[in-house]
């Protein structure tokens, strides 16, 4: 005898009703919790858009250039060159994007302390011997862990530490990308000024020549200061070739930091005076303290020492008890009878032997702290040496371009009274060539020292961590120091 009545058909036949009701709203809830659909999507929740680091562009003037490539015929200045590194050079779309897979994480972590809610719902047709019946069943469980001992905030922090970590890095990659755009830029600035000293000292070279050639043809010259000086032009010429190779190359170059192709061609400004200051010539040793303040690789190495920290007690909590809630109604119906149940509950789970595996993992984790604090103190010392050489570069870079400005004055003065003695019959060609040749180099010298000058200072920013737009600023309003 049955426990339970046989269903009577009307009976069957509300139940039937009633059950497809209910799968056609579980069915429905699925829909609705599948957060992930585009026409659901709930956008940020834990606003990590907040935290995530602007797209590098440069900010010069308290404004944001366009970031747009000049046209054609323009001239491409020292912000311009900066400007298109930082927009379009693939380093620094790298590390930005690496910046928000971080920021991402964060959110990660902390969706790890709201609970779960999963819809499940089935429907199939059972046949045994000559019967078939029917079953569809539906169910929704929330899961919600209560407690972990604190896990769940170790691995936030570590996930917030870490995105420090990569703001400070992307930080520490613009910078390193605006110092390679200047430097190329006055590389480039220097091949130029090398073709045009080598176009001089070839004029100068071929004066010599017809100087030479006069003074044979009166008498009063020897063949062998004719040939001398046919070499010295053949020289001249011969390195003013190779400049123009060097400088093609630099432009390659240039437009590749710029994010451009290498053979793109582009047409520079007039570079920018050099005139030495005393900006960055404080104590060495407040330029480094200022340094460590300010360096983001400093800051980020400290982030990833504070995220290995925190791993080391989210190691530790892993093998530690949990908590959870569960609960959740379910519906099943097989043959027409349906039955509903509904069900919560606590769930403490008890890890009692892992093979050690908590043992090692906290080790390891010890060990990475270890290794993050070794790297820190690294990039620490490596501050200072940093800070140390670029402020000896500049110190260096200044002393030179005062001491060039002489060096090239007295050069075309000699070169002027050789020529002229040796035009009047009075000097020989040795003089006028070895003069000329001073010349050249003193001229070169003059060039590469200003441009030196301009990169020293723009590494001793960056080595403070201070290279940015005010720093082009002070570059583009520097006027001629003779």
């Amino acid at each position: 005898m049955s426990l339970l009545p046989f269903p009577q058909p009307a009976t069957v036949a509300r139940s039937t009703a009633v059950a497809h009701r209910r799968l056609v709203v579980v069915a429905g809830m699925l829909v609705l919790l599948s957060a992930e659909v585009p026409a659901f999507d709930l956008g940020d929740p834990f606003a990590t858009r907040d935290i995530t680091p602007e797209r590098p562009a440069l900010r010069i003037d308290d404004g944001i250039l366009p970031c747009q490539v000049p046209a054609a015929d323009a001239r491409y200045g020292i912000v311009e060159v900066v400007d298109l590194a930082l927009c379009r050079n693939p380093t620094t779309r790298e590390v930005w994007s690496a910046a928000r897979v971080q920021a991402a994480d964060v959110g990660l972590a902390q969706a790890d302390f709201l609970p779960t809610l999963d819809g499940r719902a089935s429907a199939s047709r059972i046949r045994a011997d000559s019967r078939s019946a029917s079953q569809r069943n539906g169910s929704l469980t929330l899961s919600w862990l209560l407690f972990d001992f604190r896990a769940r905030s170790a691995n936030l922090e570590v996930a917030r530490q870490l995105m420090s970590a990569a703001t400070s890095t992307l930080d520490a990659s613009v910078q390193t990308v605006f110092l390679n755009a200047m430097q190329a830029y006055f590389n480039a600035q220097a091949a130029r000024a090398a073709v045009a000293a080598a176009v001089e000292s070839e004029k100068a070279s071929r004066e010599s020549l017809n100087a030479a050639e006069v003074r044979y043809r009166v008498g009063t010259g020897t063949p062998a200061d004719r040939l001398q000086a046919q070499t010295a032009w053949s020289q001249a010429t011969l390195t003013r070739i190779r400049a123009e190779g060097v400088r093609e190359n630099t432009l390659g170059r240039l437009a590749n930091v710029m994010g451009l192709d290498a053979n793109q061609p582009l047409r520079l400004d007039d570079p920018p005076s050099a005139r030495p200051d005393e900006r960055f010539s404080d104590d060495v040793a407040a330029l480094i303290g200022e340094a460590r303040l300010r360096r983001p690789e400093l800051k980020a190495a400290e982030a990833e020492y504070r995220a290995a920290e925190a791993g080391i007690d989210y190691a530790r909590a892993s093998g530690l008890p949990t908590l959870s809630l569960g609960a959740g109604p379910r519906w099943e119906n097989i043959g027409g009878v349906s039955a509903n149940a509904s069900a919560i509950g606590l769930t403490l789970d008890l890890p009692l032997f892992s093979g050690f595996n908590t043992t090692y993992n906290v080790r390891a984790a010890q060990a990475r702290s270890d290794v993050a604090a070794a790297r820190r103190d690294n990039v620490r010392q490596q501050v200072a040496l940093e800070v140390w050489e670029a402020w000896q570069s500049l110190n260096t870079a200044t002393q030179t371009l005062r001491t060039s400005a002489d060096l090239l004055a007295s050069a075309e003065h000699s070169e002027r009274v050789a020529l002229g003695r040796y035009k009047a019959g009075v000097g020989n060609i040795l003089d006028v060539l070895n003069a000329q040749s001073a010349l050249a180099n003193a001229r070169l010298q003059r060039v590469q020292a200003a441009l030196d000058w301009h990169v020293s200072r723009a590494t001793l920013a960056r080595a403070l961590g201070a290279l940015d737009g005010q720093v082009l600023s002070s570059t583009r309003s520097l006027q001629d120091p003779r």
